[in-house]
């Protein structure tokens, strides 16, 4: 299936971003990136093909820089090139490629990685510390451009800007990542949700509904996957308290609603199949029992139609109007695949198996996969979006093929030497951005100033003998109590209010059809050309409204003043909007697994009942 699609693509298509598969030809749809191309890289290497992974780095590494005068969405440059690049210089080693001294730390991918985004962060230079959603790649944020964001357009940089500082030293990437992610914290409702849309310059919620799907999905899985990846139970915490509210206001019957984020009441009884991702997020702070649940209700659906479509109206029971369309989305089987890692439960394999029966029937075209128009009568639309190479077929791909290396648990690893010293990689344990770019957590200790961290010694066993204690049985019986989810009887009634009629804005989703903000948002189609030679200084400007007669009309023009991002650090840093709380900064203990308890585990076995 993945190689129809990719030599279909690079047959037809290349150097376009996009394949056509009913037309056969190719569409620059991000702005002629050859955006398959790279999103399928770490497709590559997972599936084994170093050769072609090698060959698609050479290509990649002849170009010197990201320097274009082309408006793009910050979020989707970030998830599919900075995640991309940084994922395929972290795979160089396992697929062979020829490695520049300095590895992980160095290298002509992680260079283009960084040059990316430093043309990002610029959209994060404003009064909330949110970023804006598109820039310029050349001259910063364009003239006119609107101050409202989706929340996933905020929550979604941490794990790719926390691995590029990690690899590079330069703590910029992370702090203005999390200072987001704290900013959206503190603007939450009083009943701990977060609404879909906001101005990052005043703070104020513009679209108020609270959901786990477009506009907000991501956010919430970065949570979870960057206090993994980065060892940061703060991210947890926050991940936990939404939660919380979550599993109060929107869960109904293992289904997740939209809700009213100020009020808490049912405003839209729909399941967009963006949704689709959050059972594989719950697998990844153990709670597969609420997993399993709202992934079954998922997978009748697509047994209702043989695929998810876009809208499914929940109380009766269909797709909605005008949001029939299944895109090749990859989120249903990422759940699938996260689930069978956790419980190997065989029905797990069974729904994958349904999954790849309904598109092999009816999407597979002579050249490629096509878009699902209609799931009520399976019509296709001639596009197939670069994530199906990304995300589709690598989940599906992982969750038969057990024995991949993505799945080593820490049986085996490879010894490599790094200026800081010996450092172990390719260990297992990799996060997946939500592009599906696999990064490898034990990269990230290999660069720069990591602590060393000393073998204890026993000489001193009794003297600090508190340290290996542990818990006892109260105080774990205390701490999970704490960080329990399950409802109060106050919470369990649920409002009776009228679902209140609510019209259904097109937002920002990733890798959505259309990029349209709630309020106007000029979608600029402009092409770029990579392969041009460019000039590699950057300079960016955060732009005022005064107009200057040379200057493109569709921007800002630039003030005398140069865009300084150490500048801009400095006042987050001082100005200080967004304390950190320090008990969650080092409550690691939240970030451990909860083990069953020994005897029910040893009786289940069969070694004490009989």
């Amino acid at each position: 299936m993945f190689y129809h699609a990719y030599d279909s693509y690079l047959k037809y298509a290349y150097p376009y971003d996009e394949l056509r598969p009913i037309s056969c030809d190719g569409i620059d749809t991000y702005g002629s990136y050859s955006l398959t191309l790279i999103d399928a890289l770490g497709t590559l290497a997972i599936m084994g093909n170093h050769s072609e992974f090698q060959r698609v780095v050479d290509i990649l590494t002849t170009k010197p820089d990201f320097d274009a005068n082309i408006n793009v969405s910050v979020f989707e440059t970030n998830i599919r090139i900075v995640g991309g690049l940084l994922s395929a210089h972290l795979l160089s080693h396992k697929a062979g490629v020829k490695l520049e001294p300095g590895w992980p730390c160095n290298g002509p991918l992680l260079r283009l990685a960084e040059d990316v985004a430093k043309r990002l962060i610029v959209a994060f230079d404003t009064k909330t510390g949110m970023p804006y959603g598109t820039i310029n790649l050349r001259k910063g944020v364009p003239k006119g451009e609107t101050a409202v964001t989706c929340t996933a357009g905020i929550g979604t940089f941490i794990l790719e800007f926390g691995t590029l500082s990690r690899l590079t030293g330069d703590p910029l990437y992370e702090e203005v990542a999390m200072n987001a992610v704290y900013s959206l914290y503190n603007h939450k409702s009083p009943l701990g949700l977060y609404g879909n849309h906001i101005d990052v310059e005043t703070g104020r919620w513009t679209y108020q509904d609270a959901g786990i799907g477009s506009g907000v999905d991501s956010f919430f899985e970065y949570l979870v996957k960057g206090s993994i990846l980065l060892q940061k139970p703060e991210l947890m915490e926050i991940f936990h308290e939404a939660r919380r509210a979550i599993d109060k206001y929107l869960k109904k019957d293992d289904w997740y609603m939209w809700v009213s984020m100020t009020k808490g009441q049912v405003t839209i009884p729909v399941f967009q199949s963006l949704e689709a991702y959050w059972p594989g997020v719950l697998s990844l702070i153990g709670d597969t029992s609420s997993a399993m649940k709202t992934l079954h209700n998922y997978h009748q659906v697509w047994l209702q139609y043989g695929f998810t479509p876009e809208f499914y109206y929940i109380p009766q029971s269909e797709a909605g109007t005008n949001r029939e369309s299944y895109p090749l989305r990859p989120e249903l089987i990422e759940s699938i695949m996260y689930l069978y890692r956790a419980t190997e439960d065989p029905f797990l394999l069974q729904a994958g198996e349904d999954i790849l029966r309904s598109i092999q029937h009816s999407a597979r075209t002579p050249c490629g996969y096509a878009t699902i128009k209609d799931v009520r009568d399976h019509r296709k639309e001639d596009r197939m979006e670069s994530f199906f190479l990304s995300e589709t077929t690598k989940y599906l791909y992982l969750l038969f093929d057990t024995e991949n290396f993505i799945h080593n648990q820490g049986q085996y690893g490879t010894v490599i030497e790094t200026p800081n010293g010996e450092c172990i990689i390719e260990t297992g344990g990799y996060i997946f951005n939500t592009e599906a770019h696999p990064i490898d957590p034990a990269a990230l200790h290999c660069c720069h100033d990591v602590p060393k961290y000393s073998s204890f010694n026993f000489s001193e066993l009794e003297a600090k003998r508190s340290i290996f204690r542990g818990d006892s049985i109260d105080e774990r019986r205390s701490y999970v109590n704490k960080n329990n989810c399950t409802e109060t009887d106050d919470e369990k009634d649920v409002q009776n209010n009228k679902t209140e009629e609510v019209a259904v804005d097109e937002i920002t989703t990733e890798s959505s059809n259309t990029y349209v903000k709630l309020e106007d948002n000029d979608n600029v189609s402009q092409k770029i050309n990579l392969g041009t030679a460019l000039d590699g200084n950057v300079t960016l400007y955060r732009e005022t409204v005064e107009e200057i007669t040379h200057v493109d009309k569709s921007f800002k023009t630039k003030t005398n003043k140069k865009f300084d991002v150490q500048e801009m650090l400095e006042r987050f840093r001082k100005e200080n909007k967004n304390q950190r709380n320090a008990t969650w900064e080092n409550n690691y203990k939240i970030l451990s697994c909860k083990a069953q308890p020994f005897l029910q585990r040893i009786s289940i076995l069969g070694e004490f009942f009989k």
